[in-house]
């Protein structure tokens, strides 16, 4: 699973829009949005620490990867019992393409719970639950496709809920 709120999740609203599909297509919404991108303002709780940050976007994974072998996550497993949180923060949009490159070929360390709210760049870290208030109503995608806009969001990993089978 991998869901997403802001950026992201607007490429995905316009994307389901079109009538045509594919890498593409995908490819066009990303650059005809990637130049009106704003951010969009988040209270986020982890552990009972709450702190403001305004964010282009935050993807939630247990899982690694979007479509088409897209790294969000590098450190993220279906079966560690932790949720990856990437928080790409205000900044340039220079500064935005260098540092989501830097994330999606694995070069960011995972960083403690501890989050610095005026940082900039990416944040990366993990945790089994965390709760979101959409200031902004950023919109959201889950695993890829639009759905509502949420005004809160509560993720909460629940261990050992499901037995996943993989060939060998």
């Amino acid at each position: 699973m991998l869901c997403g709120l802001g950026f992201d999740a607007k490429v995905a609203h316009d994307f389901a829009q079109q009538p045509k599909r594919g890498l593409t297509t995908y490819i066009k919404e990303i650059i005809k949005n990637f130049f009106s991108a704003k951010t969009y303002s988040f209270d986020i709780t982890i552990n009972r620490n709450t702190f403001s940050i305004d964010a282009f976007f935050i993807s939630i994974a247990n899982s690694n990867q979007f479509g088409n072998n897209f790294t969000i996550a590098p450190k993220a497993s279906l079966s560690d019992g932790l949720l990856d949180i990437v928080i790409v923060t205000k900044q340039s949009k220079l500064s935005l393409v260098l540092q989501t490159l830097k994330q999606i070929t694995g070069n960011n360390k995972l960083q403690s719970e501890a989050i610095e709210e005026k940082k900039k760049g990416i944040i990366y870290l993990q945790t089994d639950k965390l709760t979101i208030l959409n200031k902004s109503e950023a919109p959201l995608h889950i695993d890829g496709d639009p759905a509502e806009t949420p005004t809160s969001i509560e993720v909460i990993v629940k261990e050992k809920c499901f037995r996943l089978y993989q060939p060998e």
